[in-house]
């Protein structure tokens, strides 16, 4: 695979390989790009953000129409890499790509809407002001991305942050920068052949750093909560703002009236597609006592039909070997302590593939309950009713997503889960609609991407008054006298209440 021409130019001192995680066959050799590298890829993006911002947003709008045209054109192309560095099947690369459009032209034909400068009223005792607001870009934005959705989510932040009038400095993660690079040289093509707006570095976890030390206006950030710890503490330093998207540990919920064989469909596929290398992957599943079994009777044999590693699998591998030790970890752990696998197993991991596994009767303390495993497997318990559901759902450290199914009831079950979305009846919906934000709390980060939220995390609120004329009563001034605050104190007890006696 080639260099990219919108890398920095500097040389780099070595380089990285990445593997096709199925069979271990290199499939593309990348620069490390060391702090100089990236230093100078900011300097660049600093320069061309000039040129971007004075674009406006029809100017803007236009560009990142012709890059998403770009990507619409490439899309077997760019599906086939994301296969071949991360692993998934071609039609959930396609898949994702098509979703992580629908983002891009939302940002691209809102940003002005939600931005722009608007007029907001005055008091009445700043009558006298006209007052407007708008949110002006940041400048240049670094963007970590992760490897599991290495289209969708970083072009969550780099798509909005470049709507908002950013230059953007984008470092892929190391499994799959060959995806970065792709979407880069779309841009380069469709939107920018004379700019650095759009810049890739490539590199392990020295080059993130070095991004978080640049002095980039802002730090877009989706990975693990471990790491983003790390690059928390990296952009202290410089009181780098972050945008943290982090793990998740998402509960699906069945009430005693849901529709069963629509919930056992969206656990399956939350659980198992992208071999559950997901940050709202369904990870735990807690089932009204009146219909656990025939859930889970339901479940299993959903499960049962979906196989890693054939040759037309609907999952693929484990892309970071150093997961499956956690994934093997979780599952004996649970059985060790009573539960039990009514799929799978510790004989569900085969190399880099692991096949479905679904534990039952796993303490509530377990790692298989309280930790992410990024891998295909559910823990289900049965709950005697929602109020236990969303009270065991709500222990948890991790707050990004969940899933709720029931008929009559379940607004009010959403609305007691602490999560940064909610959706009901369906896997996941909240995070597919482009005009709603997504994010966490707690241990699953903080900021949003997606939606109005989503824009202006990489624009910054300036403030604008301008009095009209002079008013009647000089507040901030040194010619105020006991007259105006006579009146002053009228208007406060007319306005808010009097004064107590």
């Amino acid at each position: 695979m080639s260099v990219s021409t919108n890398r920095p130019t500097q040389p780099a001192v070595s380089t990285f390989d990445v593997h096709d995680p199925a069979t271990g066959e290199v499939v593309g050799t990348y620069p490390v790009h060391d702090r100089h590298a990236v230093d100078t890829a900011v300097a660049a993006a600093h320069q061309a953000a000039t040129w971007w911002r004075d674009l406006g947003f029809t100017g803007r709008a236009r560009r990142l129409d012709a890059w998403r045209a770009e990507i619409a054109a490439g899309r077997d192309e760019l599906a086939r890499i994301i296969h071949r560095e991360m692993g998934k099947p071609v039609s959930d690369a396609e898949l994702e790509i098509a979703m992580a459009l629908e983002h891009l032209r939302w940002a691209a034909r809102n940003a002005e809407k939600v931005l722009g400068r608007r007029t907001v009223p005055s008091s009445l005792l700043t009558v006298n002001h006209a007052a407007t607001v708008e949110y002006l870009p940041l400048g240049v934005v670094g963007v970590i991305g992760p490897w599991n959705y290495p289209v969708f989510t970083p072009l969550g932040s780099i798509s909005f942050a470049l709507a908002a009038g950013n230059a953007v400095v984008f470092k892929p993660s190391e499994y799959t920068p060959g995806v970065g690079s792709w979407l880069a040289e779309a841009f380069t093509r469709g939107c920018a052949p004379d700019e650095p707006v759009l810049q890739v570095i490539t590199g392990l976890s020295d080059t993130g750093n070095a991004l978080c030390r640049s002095g980039v206006g802002k730090i877009g950030f989706t990975g693990s909560t471990a790491t983003g710890k790390l690059v928390l503490a990296a952009c202290a330093e410089n009181l780098t703002p972050v945008l943290m998207e982090c793990g998740g540990k998402d509960a699906l919920i069945v009430d005693a009236d849901a529709d069963l064989d629509a919930a056992a469909d969206a656990a399956v596929w939350g659980g198992f597609s992208n071999a559950g290398q997901t940050c709202l992957a369904v990870e735990r599943v807690y089932v009204h006592a009146d219909v656990y079994d025939e859930f889970l009777a339901k479940l299993v044999a959903a499960a049962s039909r979906i196989e890693a590693g054939a040759a037309d699998s609907k999952i693929g591998p484990i892309t970071m070997p150093k997961q499956l030790s956690t994934i093997r970890r979780h599952i004996e752990d649970a059985l060790a302590r009573g539960a039990r696998a009514v799929l799978g197993g510790p004989q569900a991991i085969d190399r880099q593939f692991v096949q479905p596994t679904i534990l039952v009767d796993v303490p509530e303390d377990a790692a298989a309950v309280t930790e992410e495993t990024f891998g295909p497997t559910l823990t289900v318990a049965k709950v005697r009713d929602m109020d236990e559901a969303v009270e065991l759902v709500n222990r948890c450290a991790y707050g990004l997503g969940g899933t709720v199914f029931a008929r009559r009831n379940g607004r009010d079950i959403a609305e007691r889960i602490r999560a940064g979305g909610i959706s009901i009846n369906a896997f996941v919906a909240h995070a597919t609609i482009p005009a709603l934000p997504l994010g966490g709390v707690g241990a699953s980060g903080f900021g949003r991407v997606h939606g109005p939220d989503g824009l202006k995390e990489f624009a910054y609120a300036k403030a604008v008054t301008r009095q009209r004329f002079p008013s009647p009563l000089p507040l901030t001034s040194f010619r105020r006298d006991h007259r105006v605050d006579a009146i002053v104190d009228q208007l406060i007890s007319i306005l808010h209440g009097r004064k107590r006696q």
